[in-house]
């Protein structure tokens, strides 16, 4: 059965992200909006509505949910109008979507039931229960905020965040994603800050803040660490671990290594 949708492409102008050299506030973008249950134009407050399955997309990124509002600032040509049809030097400046929503762009996607896009800052905001973003094997989740910011390749998972690979796991109060789109591998660096703990089959490392890399399977542990192999532990400074080896071992740091052997019975 086809879908009976209402579409209509906006002539409007998406604010340019700061940093991008070059680049210029005036010149205008398509945005691409449509919905199952129709488009309102609420013209006093300064809004759009779409309901009911809703998308809106803008070069190489979409977000959809069950409701988007897309806000907008009027520009120079549109003072003392009264033209309903006159779209024209309109500035969206925010997105809010509301209800399953999913945010996708190149080789991710994030899930949440509410977002906020703030478009000048090219910066996605999700929260809700279950939030996620998965690229290529690895998955992040988080239990506060999930943040996706386009312009710097950069995700921010906030409050319980774990990265899992496979059976690897890495936890932490605050994680930070580097995504490298350009390369076969994702995500090319991952920071970890806050109670951090990494736990493989065979190893649990803890820690207050870490560095790991998909790439190597190479993660580096710092504060206060303590490794737990069975009954044996190593406690330092700081730590390199092999996630895909398993081995791990005490590095640099000033303060004196200890190791807590068990012996077997």
């Amino acid at each position: 059965m086809m879908r009976a949708a209402a579409m209509v492409i906006l002539a409007l102008i998406l604010a340019a992200p700061p940093g991008q050299a070059g680049a210029k506030k005036d010149v205008a973008q398509a945005l691409e909006i449509e919905a199952d249950n129709g488009i309102e134009w609420n013209r006093d407050q300064r809004m759009y509505v779409a309901r009911g399955n809703a998308r809106a997309a803008q070069g190489g990124a979409e977000i959809l949910a069950d409701e988007l509002t897309a806000y907008y600032r009027d520009g120079d040509d549109d003072k003392g109008q009264a033209d309903n049809d006159k779209k024209d030097g309109q500035t969206i400046f925010r997105v809010d979507a509301d209800g399953n929503v999913r945010v996708r762009s190149q080789n991710s996607q994030a899930f949440g039931d509410q977002a906020v896009y703030h478009v000048e800052q090219a910066v996605f905001v999700l929260v809700g229960k279950a939030l996620r973003m998965e690229t290529g094997q690895i998955k992040i989740t988080a239990r506060d905020s999930l943040e996706y910011w386009e312009d710097r390749q950069l995700a921010v998972a906030r409050g319980g965040a774990i990265v899992t690979s496979g059976d690897r796991r890495l936890k932490a109060d605050i994680l930070t994603a580097h995504i490298d789109n350009q390369a076969q591998r994702d995500i090319k660096r991952i920071d970890a800050f806050g109670n951090v703990v990494i736990s493989t089959r065979n190893v649990i490392a803890r820690g207050a803040e870490g560095v790991y890399n998909p790439g190597t399977s190479i993660a580096t542990l710092c504060g206060d660490v303590k490794i737990t192999r069975g009954a044996n532990q190593l406690n330092g400074e700081c730590a390199e671990m092999n996630l895909k080896s398993g081995k791990s071992r005490l590095i640099g740091g000033r303060s004196r290594v200890k190791s807590l052997l068990s012996p077997k019975k």
